[in-house]
């Protein structure tokens, strides 16, 4: 069995992908460092142009579109993550990544918990 299959059946959380891009913010850098592929209560998939380092821990903030307005913003969510692996993604320049929240307030994870249940 490969690493990727035994990561994929590790999850327990189910993952939902966003309608819009939801971009992810490193907020020590304020740089941004890609894009949500899709998001659980417990992790996301990160669309980057560069390969994290492995084990990596990121302070992050996204915001997620509001449920049936995808074009409205709602605030942003901040979370500790920590990468888990990452692979060359099909498109050309583009990695992969899974990581898991490490660290979320109580009142972001009840907004993303809200946020999942609606998307």
């Amino acid at each position: 069995m490969s690493q990727q299959n035994d990561i994929s059946n590790q999850r327990r959380a189910e993952r939902k992908r966003t309608s819009t891009t939801a971009i992810v913010t490193d907020t020590i850098s304020g740089l941004p460092i890609g894009h949500v592929g899709n998001l659980s209560s417990s992790g996301m998939l990160l669309i980057t142009a560069q390969a994290p380092r492995s084990e990596a821990i990121y302070q992050v903030s996204l915001s997620l579109p509001t449920a049936g307005r995808a074009l409205v913003q709602s605030q942003p969510i901040e979370a500790g993550i920590q990468e888990q692996w990452h692979e060359p993604a099909a498109s050309s320049g583009q990695i992969w990544g899974g990581y898991r929240i490490v660290a979320i307030s109580e009142s972001d994870a009840a907004r993303l918990d809200s946020w999942l249940a609606q998307a």
